[in-house]
């Protein structure tokens, strides 16, 4: 085979379509625009997803299909039974320690600490929000639960306007 041999596959080159030259050519007259309305005018219709007024689809969808919340509060879950697991009796467990024994990605996250499984030691828990079964098992178990307020900052603490007192009761002072 050489280089004068190749050729195209058949059917895969066509001539470019030549609209409005004359009625002889089949796309001339109106050029395939059909009769007056927006379509038929230069620089016709509307966006790419402008459907008649109707709301758009890629705009029902987020009610549809749901929608992902960018100022949410994502939290590190630590359960009552691996706090019994990694820590000794007495133990401070806080967001460094919990890093430290590969309970939390981060220290700076926020924590919530679950009720799952059962506490049997004594131990000095700090987090920033705790489920009810977990704070009773904590205290049960003769520990104690030190709750810390979240300090939001940026665009989470402006995406709604609140009260001052209200914001407060949400996320704390910010101290």
């Amino acid at each position: 085979m050489k280089l004068h041999d190749l050729k195209p596959d058949p059917g895969s080159k066509r001539r470019r379509k030549r609209v409005g030259r004359g009625i002889a050519a089949g796309q001339g007259k109106t050029a395939g625009r059909g009769h007056k309305g927006q379509g038929a005018r230069s620089g016709g219709g509307k966006g790419p997803y402008f459907e008649g007024g109707q709301l758009p689809l890629v705009r029902r969808l987020p009610f549809k299909r749901g929608f992902t919340n960018i100022f949410a509060i994502e939290y590190q879950e630590v359960n009552v039974d691996m706090l019994e697991a990694r820590f000794n009796d007495g133990a401070v467990v806080n967001g460094e320690s919990l890093a430290q024994v590969g309970l939390v990605r981060k220290d700076g996250d926020p924590i919530k600490v679950l009720g799952r499984g059962e506490l049997s030691k004594k131990l000095e828990v700090h987090a920033n929000k705790f489920t009810k079964s977990a704070a009773s098992k904590i205290e049960g178990a003769g520990g104690s639960v030190n709750q810390h307020a979240l300090k939001v900052t940026g665009a989470r603490a402006t995406v709604k306007r609140m009260r001052k007192v209200d914001m407060e009761r949400l996320f704390g002072d910010g101290d």
